[in-house]
């Protein structure tokens, strides 16, 4: 008898473990989201962004060999209680140009859940929740929604990233 696995629906979490003084400094983090959001609308490359997208690609890469590639980076800042809903990052009309994997990045976050939609063959509508924490990524298909629902009474800081493999 043989199994041959034909899909696969992932999902990679982790907390970012960087050696001593490789910190990622959250507060720089914040300073680049508020930059892109309100200056130049680019995230922009920092020692930080490169530190936390170098750790997560090689991490995956070391221990489920995914290799990755970046395609876009930005931030996002959720007012108290302001939640997103069915957000798809994927476009369904271009899947050859489209990103395999998105990333979120816990930068300064408290009580905020990540819903994930997906269907498992005949069974639609299923759900995967994660509660996103300071220091945590997010990482799974593109193809899939998912919710952001921030439950607390302060700003939440996420950074997304999205990746195709190769």
């Amino acid at each position: 008898m043989n199994k041959n696995i034909l899909t696969e629906q992932a999902v990679y979490t982790g907390f970012i473990n960087t050696p001593k003084n490789y910190e990622i400094d959250s507060k720089e983090l914040i300073k680049d989201i508020y930059e892109s959001k309100f200056i130049n609308n680019e995230f922009k490359f920092s020692k930080n962004w490169d530190l936390l997208n170098t750790y997560i690609r090689e991490f995956l890469q070391l221990k489920f060999h995914l290799n990755l590639k970046n395609k876009k980076t930005w931030g996002n800042i959720f007012r108290p209680k302001e939640n997103c809903f069915h957000l798809l990052e994927v476009d369904l009309n271009d899947l050859k140009n489209s990103p395999d994997y998105i990333c979120l990045y816990g930068v300064n976050v408290s009580n905020c859940l990540i819903n994930i939609h997906y269907n498992d063959n005949r069974k639609k509508g299923k759900e995967y929740k994660v509660e996103l924490k300071n220091n945590m990524f997010i990482i799974f298909s593109s193809l899939n929604h998912f919710d952001i629902i921030n439950n607390q009474n302060d700003l939440n800081y996420i950074l997304s990233t999205t990746y195709e493999s190769s």
